[in-house]
């Protein structure tokens, strides 16, 4: 008798019942749906952090042509006040006393809008302005008209 209670025993405990599967299938589906939201941010935060990093260099490289040109290392427009025609300059580099100074390996690509475009300001163009007068490059910035995770406008860094 004993040894068949303790069959008995173990074919109760042998596997899930329908509704503790239903629990687990429940609580695993409510954990993934919460790990969506969270993954879109650390995305959206990777690509705000890689904007941010390519604008630096961008300008930091405008910076320094125009450091140099102040310094008579080149010459340039006189319209331009030193400051370098297009991002392609900055890539292709200047001759500086018998050798090419370059001041930018490449133009990053836009993680908000996924192309090498940027939107270029002369400093002769108007702050608020959307436009490129085209007189030389200034500033840079995305073209996106996205909204960053502070609320700022992706445009406006």
């Amino acid at each position: 008798m004993g040894e068949l209670h303790l069959r008995a025993e173990r074919r109760g405990e042998a596997g899930l019942t329908l509704v503790e599967l239903i629990v687990t299938i429940t609580i695993v589906a409510i954990l993934a749906s919460a790990a969506v939201p969270i993954a879109r941010f650390q995305v959206k935060r990777a690509k705000e952090r890689e904007l941010r990093r390519d604008l630096w260099a961008m300008r930091d490289s405008i910076d320094a042509y125009k450091d140099a040109a102040d310094k008579g290392a080149f010459i340039t427009k006189v319209d331009s006040y030193n400051y370098p025609p297009d991002l392609e300059t900055l890539v292709n580099g200047v001759d500086v006393q018998d050798k090419k100074v370059k001041f930018l390996r490449k133009i990053p690509i836009d993680p908000m809008t996924g192309t090498a475009e940027w939107g270029l300001r002369s400093n002769q163009d108007d702050v608020d302005s959307d436009s490129w007068g085209g007189q030389n490059v200034f500033d840079v910035h995305t073209k996106s008209d996205g909204t960053a995770l502070d609320g700022t406008k992706y445009s406006t860094w």
